[in-house]
């Protein structure tokens, strides 16, 4: 076993070696939960579910922690706006983000720790960098605590930028600031603006944590100082993985070896977001393709690779997939079996899901061609269950990957007319057999006429 993945650090593919042999810690950087879930926002999980699925299948017993950042600016700002308490608007947007993940079988994380469940551990964290010199509160009486970039002469290196060329952080009010790129770790409660419930008691007044403290408070407690991998979108890697990266290595922990990001799902050449109004909620998608069909469209391009959301390109992904669908229907109930050897290759390579699927149709072609497709079909089943796509899968439920009773229909009622086809053909009338055949393919239906026989699938 020998798996490479592109770290975003050293922007290079490295060979994969876990800090504790046959154990992975994975943090990934959940969402901040504002507002309903759209597909650019699931992407990551699906990628990164993926990556968790393929290190277990390569025998690797993986920590994963996803976390929910429940209180932010955007969260109270929201709240506000629509006249209900931000908690209230934070909790009705993480079931909707479950549900999404759900609906996509994106596994549930080892443990998923919230911001608000964890402030004792960030305050005790802030603390150690204020005795270590990296950080200050500051002297305009505000509560607010910045981490100091300049004490820091390692800052920048994660997205190898010099301090000088940054621009200043957005995330406080700058007065407070020695140098307008320090960052909040804490800020001090805004009484006139904030509601009380959004303040904690800390040695420099009540307030609330900064972003950025939340995941190195969170991901140290879960797997500890150092860990394997940290994961989350492109658009993370500055200033949120900049900033814990330094303000953890600076409080002397060792952090993640590893950086992956996964790319956007653009629209019109934008990254897909609610502010540009062009956001595709899970629900309405769902409402048009299975969540299975979705998922299998997040997989098919690789995860560092920029996707241009089209509801066209989504139809030929759902096309394609019905395709696989019917290969393992018409193969009968198999069990899942090995994966090929190439498809394990492109998977080891950076998660090189294009190529993994291209020795999954190419298997699925050869199996539409042999007499006994169930060796065929129990490889298919093999590499869909390592991508979260297995349609037999509980998780899909009973119409996840078609309804089998539905199913079953189809199959007797096209089998009944290939029979009628067949004894056309051996009476040589051929215009009944044409007939058939075309019948079949107004609906949706291709025929192709094998040494073994004919062989139908969805056109």
């Amino acid at each position: 076993m020998s798996i490479r993945l592109y770290d975003t650090a050293t922007r290079e593919v490295r060979d994969f070696a876990p800090l504790e042999e046959g154990k992975v810690g994975v943090y990934v950087c959940g969402l901040t939960v504002q507002s309903e879930p759209h597909v650019g926002h699931v992407r990551s999980a699906v990628n990164f579910d993926v990556l968790r699925r393929w290190l277990t299948h390569r025998g690797l017993e993986v920590s994963f922690i996803r976390n929910v950042t429940d209180i932010d600016d955007k969260i109270l700002t929201k709240a506000a706006a629509q006249g209900r308490p931000w908690y209230n608007l934070a909790y009705d947007m993480k079931r909707e983000l479950d549900a999404a993940y759900a609906a996509l079988n994106v596994l549930p994380p080892t443990y998923e720790p919230a911001a608000t469940g964890h402030v004792p551990e960030m305050l005790e964290l802030i603390e150690h960098l204020i005795a270590k010199g990296h950080a200050y509160a500051a002297e305009d009486g505000s509560g607010d605590v910045y981490f100091d970039v300049r004490s820091w002469s390692s800052y920048g290196e994660l997205t190898h930028q010099r301090i000088d060329d940054m621009e200043a952080a957005e995330d406080a009010d700058p007065r407070g600031k020695r140098d307008p790129r320090d960052f909040a770790l804490w800020k001090g409660w805004k009484k006139a603006t904030e509601p009380e419930t959004a303040a904690w008691p800390s040695p420099w007044g009540p307030g609330r944590p900064g972003w950025h403290i939340e995941c190195s408070a969170m991901a140290g407690k879960y797997l500890g100082q150092a860990f394997d991998i940290h994961g989350g979108g492109v658009d993370l890697r500055f200033p949120h993985h900049e900033n814990e990266l330094a303000q953890s290595r600076a409080a002397g922990h060792g952090f993640a070896s590893y950086w992956m990001h996964n790319a956007w799902i653009t629209t019109a050449g934008e990254k897909m977001s609610k502010s540009l109004g062009n956001s595709l909620l899970i629900p309405a998608v769902l409402e048009r393709f299975r969540g299975i069909e979705l998922r299998y469209y997040l997989v098919a391009a690789h995860y560092r690779s920029h996707v241009e959301f089209s509801f066209d390109s989504l139809e030929e992904a759902a096309t394609g997939f019905q395709r696989i669908e019917a290969f393992l229907e018409r193969a009968g109930a198999v069990e899942p079996g090995e994966v090929p050897d190439a498809f394990a290759a492109a998977m080891d390579d950076d998660l090189g899901t294009p190529a993994a699927m291209a020795v999954l149709f190419d298997t699925v072609r050869e199996g539409n061609k042999a007499a006994d497709p169930t060796g065929h079909a129990a490889a298919v089943r093999a590499m869909l269950g390592v991508l979260g796509l297995d349609p037999a899968d509980p998780a899909w439920g009973p119409t996840g990957g078609g309804d089998d009773r539905m199913s079953a229909v189809v199959d007797a009622l096209v089998s009944g007319l290939l029979e009628q086809r067949a004894t056309a053909r051996a009476e040589k009338d051929f215009a009944t057999s044409d007939a058939i055949r075309d019948r079949l393919k107004e609906a949706g239906v291709e025929i192709t006429d094998t040494p073994d026989g004919q062989k139908w699938s969805l056109a």
